[in-house]
């Protein structure tokens, strides 16, 4: 399968690469080169520019949105929700069905869940938390629902918060019950792109993707159930006394 990467060179897109890399033709994108050589083509592209990410798209399978910006204002509005439009946009004109986006897991459970309930999944009616990152996160996700209402294309939306090396934790340290290895997180695009499309319930389907947490705050069993997907990183020991 030919994937195109947007985001390829920042948080978790090396995480991702790896994971592919063995298993798809990957085109890299991005507005910052990688740091370090690649085997795989790279083209530098801005998700806010229609005509850019038009042409990154052009003869590509599935499309991979890891493109984040949190603080700016008007940047965070242009990557966040104006990229998601672009990306939408060149996968309904390109005949793309495949498309994975992600963000934080507040652009669904803001603190209304998060700080009262336990038991969280993916499909609780979507309540962003204030801060710009959640908002314009949430707004890149409904302009994908709405792509996905009208035309043939389906999308994955995978929803993170913190990430660890278990070789670099403590056991007892403890830290936000929403987390995963990166290993895992780049596990969860692999199966995402080998997952039969009419096996999803919807062409819109929201995933946590988290290690299994002992708290039992969000639940990552639709993301096991849809998706085959077993953290092989078990971090519960982050909870445990050393």
């Amino acid at each position: 399968m030919k994937v195109l990467i947007i985001g390829a060179t920042g948080y978790l897109g090396p995480h991702v690469v790896k994971a592919l890399q063995d298993h798809h033709q990957l085109l890299l994108t991005d507005i910052k080169s990688p740091k370090e050589d690649t085997p795989h083509p790279f083209r530098r592209v801005d998700v806010s520019s229609m005509e850019q990410v038009q042409r990154a798209a052009e003869g590509m399978d599935a499309i991979l949105n890891l493109s984040v910006l949190r603080e700016h204002r008007r940047i965070a509005f242009d990557v966040n929700a104006l990229g998601c439009y672009n990306i939408m946009r060149a996968a309904v004109d390109h005949g793309i069905r495949r498309v994975i986006n992600t963000g934080p897991h507040f652009t669904v459970t803001g603190p209304l869940y998060e700080g009262i309930d336990h038991g969280i999944t993916p499909d609780v009616p979507p309540h962003p938390s204030t801060i710009l990152y959640a908002l314009t996160k949430s707004l890149g996700q409904e302009i994908c629902r709405v792509f996905s209402q009208h035309h043939d294309v389906y999308v994955l939306d995978y929803l993170f918060y913190n990430f660890r090396d278990p070789k670099q934790v403590k056991r007892g340290s403890g830290g936000v019950p929403f987390i995963v290895s990166w290993d895992d997180a780049g596990e969860a695009f692999r199966l995402g792109l080998e997952i039969e499309l009419d096996r999803l319930p919807s062409r819109c389907e929201i995933f946590f993707i988290s290690a299994d947490m002992p708290q039992g705050k969000f639940l990552n069993e639709k993301t096991r159930r849809l998706l085959g997907f077993r953290p092989k990183d078990d971090l519960a020991f982050l909870w445990r006394r050393p």
